[in-house]
């Protein structure tokens, strides 16, 4: 019975890419699937928070991260897709080759992890990162291995859950060498962990430094908007709005989020 569920699954999970074989090729634009897929995970935020499984600063950070990326996609040709050979040999070889390898070494029978296994494994987890933290305070301050270091603890403090530690982790890169994207994500970890007087000084220290970026730019009205003043984060957005180019993909979302304030 266990063989008879996984083989109905994965047919289940392969039918999407049996429909892109089998319908016609189509043009696709990349730049306007991924705008379409960060407002669909808008939408999907907002019903979340109607129906009560998010609450109000839950809600706001993930939106604020959806609304980060979307700032971030690029302007894109459109491209035809390519011949569907690759997708028909993924169609046939993907299952075969996962059959074969849990044949051979799966155990559908195994029990799930128990709470002290998994309670052990957060425990490993903590323990890595503690030794990364040692480590880094220990690598020669401005090399390209420590910066790679920090980088990745503040990616794993993030995922984590822990916005101050991240934010932490991401200014040591940034005393490394400045990059305004890692800005934006500092800044964006700060409003996230509540710490709006230092996302505050943190972007007036980075914006002069990066004038036309546009997320330190959004950021620096949302910090003004959490922060409750809705007529500085309004003059924020306006003149971001005002600078954007013809067609840019985030002007409907800034323009919302005015529309939003008090």
């Amino acid at each position: 019975m266990t063989w008879i569920l996984s083989g109905l699954l994965a047919a289940a999970a392969l039918l999407p890419l049996a429909w892109i074989i089998l319908r016609p090729a189509q043009a696709v634009d990349r730049a306007a699937a991924d705008r379409a897929l960060y407002r669909a995970q808008m939408a999907e935020l907002e019903r979340d928070r109607a129906s009560g499984r998010l609450d109000e600063a839950a809600h706001a950070a993930a939106l604020l991260e959806v609304q980060r990326r979307l700032l971030a996609v690029p302007e894109a040709a459109p491209a035809r897709v390519g011949g569907r050979g690759p997708l028909l040999a993924g169609l046939v070889a993907v299952p075969v080759l996962a059959f074969a390898v849990y044949f051979l070494n799966g155990f559908p029978a195994m029990p799930s992890a128990t709470f002290a296994e998994r309670r052990d494994a957060e425990a490993r987890d903590e323990a890595l990162l503690a030794e990364l933290r040692t480590r880094l305070q220990s690598m020669p301050p401005r090399a390209p291995q420590t910066r790679q270091g920090w980088l990745l603890l503040a990616e794993a403090e993030r995922n984590r859950g822990r916005p101050a530690e991240a934010a932490a982790a991401y200014g040591e890169v940034l005393k490394i060498g400045f990059d305004p994207d890692l800005a934006a994500q500092r800044a964006q970890v700060l409003l996230e962990a509540g710490q709006l007087e230092e996302a505050s000084a943190f972007l007036a220290d980075a914006l002069p430094r990066a004038p036309g970026h546009v997320g330190l730019r959004f950021l620096a009205g949302q910090v003004e908007a959490q922060a409750g003043r809705p007529a500085a984060a309004r003059a924020a957005w306006q003149a971001l709005l005002a600078t954007a180019p013809d067609g840019a993909p985030w002007k409907g979302m800034v323009e919302r989020r005015m529309q939003s304030l008090p």
